[in-house]
Parts: structure tokens; C-alpha cells; sequence
């Protein structure tokens, strides 16, 4: 075999392909253009997907997995390596592709006896792969992981995620929105919550916005987890809202931001779902940077961030900024964030 390339007679005769990422939310998402992409390529083929258990649900229904293989790493990893290594053994993979460059996914291609391995060349996981395209560096996360293809197709893939709620999901959005789109002018969905700290716009600043938006006629639904519930609580407004946190999957979280004008949200899952179901997306970058590839991809997403020499200070975020003035987020004005959505409304 040529080295980064695949036999192009080699194609058709390829039966079961296995996709990794078990990584974040965020991440799952971004894989949805690569999955579509191995599907075109290898339209005879099952494909599929192994996340782990967390992210599941935000690939029930997509067309192009044949099945979902959960990697329960975060019990016990030694025992969810064995099971989930029987799994894939017994499946008989032709080819794994891997996003995601952690030594135990390349450990588990390497032990299934999956003969064509793909990852990006970087790291000590390379080295257990049999093709490694580059992890193209200042690009789009999702470019990134179209890369992985490149060995079997010059073909160039849309970027554009996808999630696929049901009919059933998006009737209950509408249900849960009737009486917030009758009184208001418009519907926001905010999403103050992130896995890290220093990811998330100041609460106070948020408490700020959502008054002064549901002063004016807007209409607000929280969305987030369920430990995100209480940070929704403390900032939600007298009336017209409605606070989801904690009520859904992320599928039917999905279906809700769908219906939707726009999503205020922090650099996080949020952010993702919004792009996969093409609603607007208003979103706060502190100790990241959108360089690193992980920017909303819609055309009318606005990122709110502040020039510092400071930033980034991890690709992250992080318990609490390195340097206790947290200016990359709390720099950001609400008044700021409310004359650009009185801007994108008002044209």
C-alpha cells in the first residue's frame, strides 16, 4: 500500500468501517461531515460509530450509521477497553478512522486486528496507524477531520454538521415554545453553562442581558444540563421564559434550539448543537481562540472576545484563569451583546 493512500480498486470491496471520537459533546458533533463523508466514499459499507455513552444520544436517527458502539471510559476503563474491544474484534472492522489522537483508541484498533488504521500523524498514538494524513493546523476542526479521507478520495466534503431529531422531538419543541412565541418578538435560547470554568461568559453578565432582552420582548429558553439547571434559575427573569436544563436529551435540545432566532452560549456543546440545526449563534470566546478550529461555522454567528496578549491560555479552559483577572470574559459588556441582537433584529 502506498504510504497515506488507499488502493482506489480497494474501494469497493471494503464491508464494515468503524469511526472513533469519545471525546466531548462538541466533538461528536463535529464527526457528523466525516461520517457523511465515509458514506459517500463507501456508499457499500456499514459504518459505524463508537462514542462514549454520553454523546449516544445525539446520533440516533443520522442515515449514515449502521450502529452506535459505546466506550464506557469514564467507570472503569480497563473493563470498558476489554468489553469494548470483544466488540469490535467480533465485528470484523476493514478499516477504523479516529479523529480523536488518544493512545487507547489506537490501542484498540491495533488489538482488533483492524488492518487499515487512520489517524492524524501526530503524537505517540501514531505510531499504531497504518495511514496518518496530517492534522492541518490553523483550520476548522471539522476541515481537520475531512483530512482523515484524503487518503481515499480528493473529493472535498461539506463542513456542515447534522443531527437528526424525530418528527416526535420537534412536535414537543413546538408544544414546550406555543405561548413563548405568541408573546414575544422574537425567541433566544441562552445556554450560560460549560464544563469549565473559565469558559463561561461572568454570570452576572448574562443576569444583565437576559433582563434587558425580556424587558424588551424577547423571549428566553434555557438550555443545558441538568447541573447547569441552577445557574438558569439564578439569572431567569420574571416571566416569559421557560427553563429546560435538565429536561431533555441532547437530541430534543437539539429540536428546541432548531425553533429558535438565536443561541447566546459559551464556547461549548451548545454551540454545536446550534450549528448542526443552522440557528443563529451568538457565542463568547475567553481563554480559547477560534484559530484552534473550534469557531461556529454559520454565517451569521457573531464571536464576542477581547484581544489579549494573554490569550489563549489553553485550548480548553480551565478551573480559573492563570492570571485572576479574568479579562478575556469579563471585558465583554451585556450592553455590547444586547445592541448586536437589537442590530440583527432590527435590520
Amino acid at each position: 500500500m502506498t504510504k497515506n493512500k488507499f488502493p482506489t480498486e480497494k474501494i469497493k470491496n471494503v464491508k464494515r468501517i468503524l469511526v472513533i471520537q469519545t471525546a466531548f459533546i462538541g466533538d461528536v458533533v463535529l464527526i457528523t461531515p466525516l461520517i457523511k463523508g465515509v458514506k459517500s466514499i463507501f456508499p457499500q459499507a456499514l459504518v459505524d460509530v463508537m462514542v462514549i455513552p454520553q454523546a449516544e444520544n445525539l446520533l440516533v436517527n443520522n442515515p449514515h450509521i449502521n450502529q452506535i458502539v459505546k466506550f464506557d471510559k469514564r467507570k472503569s476503563k480497563i473493563s470498558a477497553f476489554i468489553k469494548t474491544l470483544s466488540i469490535i474484534k467480533n465485528n470484523k472492522y476493514d478499516i477504523s478512522i479516529s479523529p480523536h489522537s488518544s493512545l487507547t483508541t489506537a490501542l484498540l484498533m491495533l488489538l482488533a486486528k483492524i488492518p487499515v488504521r487512520v489517524g492524524f500523524a501526530r503524537w505517540s498514538s501514531q505510531y499504531l496507524l497504518t495511514l496518518k494524513p496530517l492534522h492541518l493546523k490553523g483550520k476548522l476542526k471539522i476541515k481537520k477531520n475531512l483530512n482523515l479521507l484524503s487518503p481515499f478520495s480528493n473529493d472535498e466534503f461539506s463542513i456542515q454538521t447534522e443531527l437528526f431529531p424525530t418528527a416526535k422531538m420537534l412536535e414537543k419543541a413546538d408544544d414546550i415554545l406555543s405561548q413563548l412565541k405568541h408573546d414575544s418578538k422574537k425567541i433566544i435560547a441562552v445556554a450560560p453553562g460549560s464544563n469549565w470554568f473559565t469558559k463561561r461568559w461572568p454570570q452576572e453578565n448574562y443576569d444583565l442581558l437576559v433582563k434587558r432582552l425580556n424587558s424588551n420582548g424577547y423571549g428566553i429558553v434555557f438550555i443545558g444540563s441538568s447541573v447547569e439547571r441552577s445557574i438558569c434559575d439564578e439569572i431567569k427573569p420574571k416571566n416569559n421564559f421557560v427553563n429546560l436544563a435538565g429536561d431533555l436529551s441532547l437530541l430534543e435540545s437539539a429540536a428546541v434550539i432548531s425553533k429558535c432566532d438565536l443561541i447566546i452560549c459559551n464556547d461549548s456543546g451548545a454551540m454545536h448543537l446550534a450549528n448542526a440545526m443552522k440557528t443563529d449563534v451568538f457565542v463568547f470566546f475567553g481563554p480559547t481562540v477560534q484559530k484552534i478550529g473550534y469557531s461556529p461555522i454559520g454565517d451569521k454567528d457573531i464571536v464576542f472576545e477581547i484581544d489579549l496578549e494573554c490569550r489563549p491560555c489553553s485550548s480548553h479552559g480551565t478551573a480559573k484563569c492563570p492570571l485572576d483577572h479574568f479579562d478575556c470574559m469579563r471585558l465583554i459588556k451585556s450592553e455590547t451583546v444586547f445592541n448586536k441582537i437589537e442590530e440583527k433584529f432590527n435590520q
